[in-house]
Order: C-alpha cells, then sequence, then structure tokens
C-alpha cells in the first residue's frame, strides 16, 4: 500500500483492489461454500480495508497478511451473529447481484478450493490459536512472519505453534496438501 488513503483515492483503491482481490476471494471460498456469500464476504473485507486503510503497518507484515487478517475477523463475524448476517444482506441491497458468469466463476473457485476445506475439517480438533495459524500458512500461502502479524502474536510463537500442529496432523495434512497441490498445479 502507498502513502495515498485508499479511501479517499479511488485509483489507488483500485490498484489495491485488482492487486488483492483473488488472494482474498480464494481465502474467503476456503471457508465458505455458497459463492453468494463470498462474493458478499470478499466485499465485506475491502470495505473494512478502506475503513482502516491508516492502521496498516508495513512493519507489521505484507499487504496480504494484513487482509487475510480482516478476513478472518469478517468470517468470525459472520458465523457468529445471524442479525449481522441480514444487515449485510440489507446494506447490500443497492448493489448489482452476481450475474450468471459471476455465480460460474465463484462456483469454480469454490471446487478449486475443495481440497482446502478438507484440511480444515480435518483441523477442527486443534486449538483455535494452532488451527489459525496453520490456515495461514498451510492453505493461504502466507510466510509464518505474515501469519504471525496477521494474527497479532510474534513469529517465534506462530513457529512454535506450526510446528505443533503440523506433529498433530502430519497423515491427514500429508494426504490433503497433496490434493491441494494438484488441485492449485504445484509439484
Amino acid at each position: 500500500m502507498t502513502d495515498t488513503n485508499l479511501g479517499r483515492d479511488p485509483d489507488a483503491f483500485e490498484a489495491f483492489y485488482r492487486r488483492h482481490v483473488r488472494a482474498v476471494g480464494g481465502f474467503v471460498a476456503r471457508r465458505v461454500s455458497d459463492p453468494h456469500l463470498v462474493d458478499d464476504m470478499t466485499t465485506e473485507v475491502f470495505l473494512a480495508a478502506i475503513e482502516a486503510a491508516d492502521s496498516y503497518q508495513p512493519s507489521r507484515g505484507s499487504e496480504r497478511a494484513w487482509l487475510f487478517g480482516i478476513a478472518r475477523n469478517a468470517l468470525a463475524a459472520e458465523r457468529r451473529s445471524a442479525a449481522k448476517r441480514a444487515d449485510k444482506i440489507r446494506r447490500a441491497g443497492g448493489r448489482r447481484p452476481p450475474d450468471a458468469d459471476d455465480i460460474a466463476r465463484l462456483e469454480e473457485q469454490i471446487d478449486a478450493e475443495r481440497a482446502a476445506r478438507q484440511l480444515l475439517a480435518a483441523i477442527t480438533e486443534l486449538p483455535a490459536a494452532t488451527r489459525a495459524v496453520l490456515e495461514l500458512v498451510d492453505l493461504d500461502g502466507l510466510t509464518v512472519t505474515e501469519a504471525a502479524a496477521a494474527l497479532g502474536i510474534r513469529p517465534a510463537t506462530a513457529r512454535v505453534r506450526l510446528h505443533r500442529g503440523r506433529q498433530q496432523l502430519k497423515g491427514a495434512q500429508d494426504r490433503i496438501t497433496g490434493e491441494l497441490a494438484m488441485v492449485r498445479g504445484i509439484s
């Protein structure tokens, strides 16, 4: 992000959005299977980023890590409150609803993230703090330092949690990470 405030400079926001929309959309699609909700939550992340643009500190992590932190909070809030969900639908009423092409693109993205959702299901038994680091590093592709920044913890703490979580999940993670790599074309 530049020194320009995203909330006041439409060109800066558009460039920022284009750089990160795919990563944020993938982050959400790995956790949500409804294409409409993926679209809504991705939009919500960027609206929150505009509001919080002045709080971004490059020394604490990358833009992507910062956005993933915002996305985690947005998804947690979504799951906690049906009332908030209804309010978001009401507020989005003036927005163009996704057309058939948008839905097809979102469905493809959800399908592409199926293996990641399997890994998420396998790690539900881990403590929340350990699970959060695993998600950000192994599923979302952040570095340990970026994951630490997104979670507001020290990198050393993130490394310990990542190591413990990987040890606890060794068998399931090997199988699912292999599937994930095949889906994403990573060798």
